[in-house]
């Protein structure tokens, strides 16, 4: 199946400091940038505190933007850095639950597997990604912080592919 013309996609570059956004519609003439952002979250709070306030924000996106679908990078951690791996999953957690309360789709993808579909390169360098952002979006500079032109990134990678999750 194919994305329908006028849905809106959210992709989400998950985090427990800064989680970026991205908001396309799919038009006639490719995906078109509608919103970019982050929600911040200050790290000198509780854990509890900070996710419940990643989960508001998170929420408010969700509800200002109405998205057909959510597309999330996959949890990846390196063995060495067990503890990162637990906080993601604890931010990646609370993400979900906000859109599965809103039941917002979602679909998870891979690091790799996004920098492939765009750059045809599953380790390209981040400045790499940027470009194909701006090539694929027709922005004059990429998005800052890099936080949204990965979660840009995410959400092109679900329309490239053209799933729908119903």
């Amino acid at each position: 199946m194919t994305n329908t013309t006028g849905e809106l996609i959210l992709g989400i570059d998950p985090g427990l400091n800064i989680t970026g956004y991205g908001v396309l519609e799919i038009t006639p003439s490719g995906p078109k940038l509608i919103e970019g952002g982050v929600v911040r979250v200050p790290n000198r709070q509780p854990l509890e505190n900070r996710l419940a306030e990643l989960h508001v924000g998170v929420s408010d996106v969700i509800d200002s933007h109405r998205p057909a679908a959510m597309a999330i990078e996959k949890l990846y951690s390196h063995y060495s850095r067990p503890m990162t791996a637990i906080l993601m999953g604890h931010a990646r957690g609370v993400i979900c639950l906000a859109a599965a309360q809103k039941q917002l789709p979602i679909v998870h993808y891979a690091a790799t597997q996004v920098k492939r579909m765009l750059t045809g390169n599953g380790r390209a360098p981040k400045s790499q990604m940027q470009l194909a952002i701006c090539h694929e979006l027709g922005l004059a500079a990429p998005p800052d912080p890099p936080d949204v032109a990965d979660a840009l990134a995410i959400a092109l990678c679900h329309h490239h592919l053209g799933r729908r999750v119903a």
